[in-house]
C-alpha cells in the first residue's frame, strides 16, 4: 500500500487509476455496484453537477442516508475535490437534523428516499440542490441556485474534510472538525494494525457516518482496492448468517454488542443444551472454545482473518472466549475527534481487558494519575486528533492542550508491558461513600453475564447504586405487567440479580436496588447507551418495577 497519503484526493486519485478494473462497492440484494473506474467516473460528475449550483470548495454537504455504494460515492464527490461532507446519523431526530444543518452551514444534501421525508421543508428550501442516493437523481433545487460559477480546488492536508456532529453518551452536541491529514493517518495506522489486501472482502454493517466505519471499513479498503459489500436492511442474524455463507467475508467490523449477542444468545445456549459439551467445558475449557470457535468461524463464512472490535470495551467473559477459540479477533480504541484509531491490539496480540499500545504515530499518555490505583486519564497526541469542534472554542480548550494533546474522557491503567486497560469514562465515574471511585461499566459486566439480560446500566440515586436491566426478549410479558403472576416472577428475578452481583463484586460496588426497563436502552451510533438520558428517574413513575 502507498503510505504517504496527504489528502483524501490524492487517496481517490491512487484506488480509482491504480484499481481502475477491479470491483469497489456493491449493495447487497440491491443495483448499485462500482468497479474502481467507474467510480471515479460517477464521482466527477457529481462533482461538476455540484460546481454548477453554485457549490464551491469549502462549502459543506450533508449526507444523510443508510449504508450503500452511492454512500461513499457522495462522500468522495464532495470531500475528493475540496469540499465539506456532513454525515448525519439516519436515526436522527428532526430537530436535530435541523440543528446540525443549520449550524454547520449546509448548502447541498445528498439523501435517501426513505430518510427524506424527515428533513425538514424549511430546511430544504434552503438547499440549492438535493440529490437522492437512491439512484443520484436531483430531488430538488433551489429556483436561483443554478449558477454554474462554483469552483473546485485541491484540498492540503490541513483543510477540512469532513464535519461529524457527535453527542456521544453526554447529550451535548458537538461538530468535530476532521482533516485531510486525520484521515489519511488513521488509513496508514489501520494497515499497521492488519494488512489488507486488494483480495480482501468486507461486508460492512456499522453506520458509515460514523468515523469508525467511514475510516477503517470504507476509506482503508477503497485506498489497498478492496471490496466493500453493504446492506440495506438491519444486520440481524436471519439476515447476515445468509450473506456471510454466500459472500464469505475476509474482514469485519464490529461493535462489543453484535459479538456478544451472538455468545450469549447461540454459544452459550448451545453448551448448555449439551451434556458432551457442558463437561467437556468443566474439564478442558480451551478444547471446548476451540471446538465451537471452529464453528463459529464457519459460520461467518469460513474465510474470515480480521474482525475489529471497536466502539466501547467488550466483555471480559466473551472476550476470553474469543482467545481461547483463536478467533481472529482484534481490539480498537479511538474517537469521533481521533478519526477515530489511536490504539489497537492486532489479531494474535489481544489481553483480555486491553486495547493493547498506541497506534502508529500517535502518542499516549496517563494524566493526573492516582498513585494508589494507577489510573489516570488517557490524552493523545498524533496527526489523526482534529482542529477542533466548529464554532465552539470553549469547550475545544476543554479538551485540547496548546501543545496538541487531547483529552479522551477515559480512564485506565497500564501493565508492565504497556498495554492499556480502560476502567470506565471520567464522567461516569461515581464516587463511593469512602471517596473510592466506582467505574459502573465493570458492574454492567458482571451483570450481563447473568442469564436473559440483553443490557444494563448502573446509576447512583439518592446516594445508592441502582442496576437498570432490559432483558432479553419473550423473558417477561409485558402484556401481563399487572397481574400477580407477572409481578411474582419480576421480583423474584430482581432478587436474584442482586444477590448474584453482590456476592461478585466489592464492597463498595454492591448495588441496592434493580429497576426493569421495558424497553432497550437509546444508544449512540456506535451502540453505546445514552447515560446521561438515565441518571434521574422519571418524574411520573412513583414506583420501580
Amino acid at each position: 500500500m502507498r503510505h504517504n497519503f496527504q489528502t483524501l484526493a490524492e487517496v481517490f486519485d491512487y484506488a480509482t487509476v491504480k484499481y481502475a478494473k477491479r470491483p469497489a462497492y456493491e449493495l447487497i440484494e440491491g443495483n448499485q455496484s462500482y468497479s474502481f473506474a467507474s467510480f471515479r467516473d460517477t464521482c466527477r460528475r457529481l462533482s461538476r453537477q455540484l460546481s454548477n449550483f453554485g457549490i464551491n470548495s469549502g462549502d459543506k454537504v450533508a449526507i444523510f442516508s443508510q449504508n450503500m455504494p452511492n454512500w461513499p460515492v457522495a462522500f468522495f464527490a464532495v470531500t475528493a475535490f475540496g469540499r465539506i461532507a456532513v454525515p448525519l446519523l439516519t436515526e436522527l431526530t428532526e430537530n436535530e437534523i435541523t440543528n446540525i444543518l443549520t449550524h454547520s452551514e449546509t448548502k447541498a444534501l445528498f439523501v435517501s428516499r426513505r430518510l427524506y421525508s424527515k428533513v425538514p421543508g424549511a430546511i430544504l428550501d434552503r438547499m440549492h440542490i438535493v440529490i437522492s442516493t437512491d439512484d443520484l437523481e436531483i430531488l430538488q433545487t433551489g429556483e436561483t441556485s443554478y449558477t454554474c460559477d462554483g469552483s473546485i480546488s485541491s484540498p492540503l492536508p490541513d483543510d477540512l474534510a469532513c464535519l461529524i456532529y457527535t453527542s456521544g453518551t453526554t447529550g451535548a452536541a458537538k461538530g468535530v472538525m476532521l482533516t485531510h491529514k486525520n484521515f489519511c493517518v488513521n488509513i496508514r495506522a489501520s494497515w499497521d494494525a492488519h494488512h489488507v489486501r486488494r483480495r480482501d472482502v468486507f461486508i460492512s454493517i456499522l453506520p458509515l457516518a460514523h468515523t469508525y466505519e467511514m475510516s477503517i471499513g470504507m476509506l482503508y479498503p477503497f485506498a489497498v482496492g478492496a471490496k466493500v459489500y453493504y446492506l440495506m436492511r438491519p444486520p440481524t442474524p436471519s439476515i447476515l448468517l445468509p450473506n456471510f455463507k454466500k459472500y464469505r467475508p475476509t474482514c469485519m467490523l464490529s461493535v462489543p454488542l453484535v459479538i456478544e449477542k451472538i455468545y450469549h444468545a447461540s454459544i452459550v445456549p448451545t453448551v448448555r443444551k449439551s451434556r458432551f459439551l457442558t463437561s467437556l467445558g468443566k474439564f478442558s475449557p480451551q478444547l471446548l472454545a476451540f471446538l465451537v470457535g471452529m464453528r463459529l468461524k464457519k459460520t461467518f463464512g469460513g474465510r474470515l482473518s480480521f474482525f475489529g472490535i471497536g466502539g466501547a470495551k467488550l466483555d471480559g467473559e466473551v472476550e476470553t472466549f474469543l482467545r481461547r477459540a483463536r478467533f481472529p479477533y482484534s481490539i480498537g480504541y479511538g474517537l469521533t475527534e481521533t478519526a477515530p484509531l489511536i490504539g489497537y491490539a492486532r489479531v494474535g496480540e489481544t489481553r483480555v481487558g486491553s486495547f493493547g499500545r498506541a497506534a502508529y504515530g500517535v502518542q499516549l499518555r496517563l494524566d493526573n494519575v492516582n498513585p494508589e490505583t494507577g489510573e489516570g486519564e488517557i490524552v493523545a497526541r498524533g496527526d489523526c486528533v482534529m482542529k477542533g469542534y466548529y464554532k465552539d472554542y470553549k469547550r475545544t480548550c476543554q479538551v485540547l492542550s496548546a501543545d496538541g494533546w487531547f483529552r479522551t474522557g477515559d480512564v485506565a491503567c497500564l501493565d508492565k508491558h504497556g498495554r492499556y486497560y480502560i476502567k470506565g469514562r471520567l464522567g461516569s465515574v461515581i464516587l463511593g461513600p469512602d471517596g473510592e471511585n466506582i467505574y459502573p461499566e465493570e458492574i454492567e459486566n458482571v451483570i450481563n453475564n447473568i442469564k436473559d439480560i440483553s443490557e444494563s446500566l448502573v446509576v447512583k440515586r439518592d446516594g445508592h447504586l441502582v442496576a437498570l436491566v432490559h432483558f432479553n426478549d419473550n423473558v417477561l410479558d409485558w402484556n401481563y405487567e399487572n397481574q400477580d403472576r407477572f409481578l411474582e416472577d419480576l421480583e423474584r428475578r430482581k432478587k436474584d440479580i442482586l444477590e448474584f452481583v453482590n456476592t461478585h463484586v466489592n464492597r463498595s460496588s454492591r448495588i441496592k436496588e434493580v429497576e426493569v426497563e421495558e424497553k432497550p436502552f437509546a444508544k449512540t451510533a456506535t451502540l453505546k447507551i445514552k447515560r446521561f438520558l438515565y441518571k434521574e428517574k422519571p418524574k411520573d413513575e412513583t414506583d420501580s418495577k
